[in-house]
């Protein structure tokens, strides 16, 4: 090819591996096993290596119907959280030929405006968290190729799901303050209708519960530093039993806000009372003590959502299995005094 031409095409790949552009399209399109050898096959790829060609993916696309854009649905971007899961998806989605569209839901509930004229005729699936699941019926999104994050496999539109283990990181919390010696907790949940905060007090009440002489409250907050505030002071102000030695936070905003409340009330943390988060944010370090919390891979969720609805479009079976998470434990837990 001259220099200073137009870039490259499957013609001039074809003409440099001596083979006819037919035998690109299989190549370059991971179609050539059984229909042209494994050395044919490595020549047309270090013939486009060599060349620098890039396939016209809006051609191809037009030729297949397909847009090789997904969409990507979480509740509104209030935590650093979603923009990890948005870095990990985009990643996969880039090393595919994928473009992905984050499209943030209102205030995290309710339906959200169609961001297209048809989102079924602009779109090839959907990732969806559960928490803005609403919003796929406005958006048709729930008729297209979908995976649900952070969802019931049970009830999420028939739609396969990824799931961090976060049953599991409320048991490590769970086990790590009975440990220190805790007995009295108060679980500060957040205030939103959605599977992973059910699951959440549901593991931590049955852990709690194993050992004896142990004693649980509940006090449900909006996820803000506000509202966690208002409700951590009103719990321990209130009646209801022993004061807590433990407070156990569905996020680390909601920490956050405790942290305030309990300075308030003068209460120190962790000498009066120990503290945990979850999702390891930025905020987790900043607080003073430095925040015991559940570390969640945003960036690996995010992965694993595309991988799946990759799997999906391709008709295999995506990959099994919860994604781990792990206890971080910092400054703000100690043994109880109580």
């Amino acid at each position: 090819m001259a220099r200073g031409s137009t870039r490259p095409t499957s013609r001039d790949v074809a003409q440099a591996a001596g083979v006819s552009q037919a035998a690109v399209s299989l190549v370059l399109g991971e179609k050539w096993r059984g229909r042209v050898s494994e050395t044919t096959a490595e020549r047309v790829r270090e013939a486009a290596r060599d060349l620098g060609y890039r396939p016209n993916l809006a051609a191809r696309n037009l030729r297949l119907g397909r847009t090789r854009t997904v969409l990507l649905v979480v509740p509104a971007l209030t935590t650093e959280f979603f923009g990890g899961v948005y870095t990990g998806a985009a990643r996969v989605a880039a090393r595919h030929g994928f473009g992905v569209v984050l499209y943030p839901s209102p205030e995290g509930v309710g339906p959200a405006r169609d961001p297209f004229a048809s989102a079924q005729a602009a779109l090839d699936g959907v990732i969806a968290s559960s928490m803005a699941a609403d919003a796929l019926s406005a958006i048709r999104g729930d008729q297209l190729p979908l995976v649900m994050l952070d969802s019931d496999p049970r009830g999420s539109h028939g739609a396969v799901t990824v799931n961090l283990d976060i049953g599991d990181g409320a048991r490590q919390v769970a086990d790590h303050l009975l440990a220190l010696g805790h007995r009295h907790f108060l679980h500060l949940a957040a205030d939103v209708p959605s599977w992973t905060f059910e699951v959440r007090a549901q593991e931590l009440a049955t852990r709690v519960a194993s050992v004896a002489g142990t004693t649980l409250r509940t006090a449900s907050a909006p996820i803000s530093i506000e509202g966690a505030l208002a409700a951590t002071e009103a719990a321990l102000t209130g009646p209801g039993g022993p004061r807590p030695t433990a407070l156990v936070c569905d996020d680390d905003k909601l920490a956050a806000g405790a942290y305030k409340a309990l300075r308030r009330l003068g209460l120190r943390v962790p000498d009066d009372i120990s503290v945990t988060g979850v999702d390891d944010l930025g905020l987790a370090t900043a607080l003073d003590p430095e925040l015991t919390t559940v570390r969640l891979d945003a960036e690996t969720f995010g992965e694993r959502g595309m991988a799946a609805l990759l799997a999906v479009l391709e008709g295999r079976t995506p990959q099994q299995g919860d994604i781990p998470v792990e206890l971080v434990v910092r400054g703000s837990t100690a043994r109880s005094g109580a």
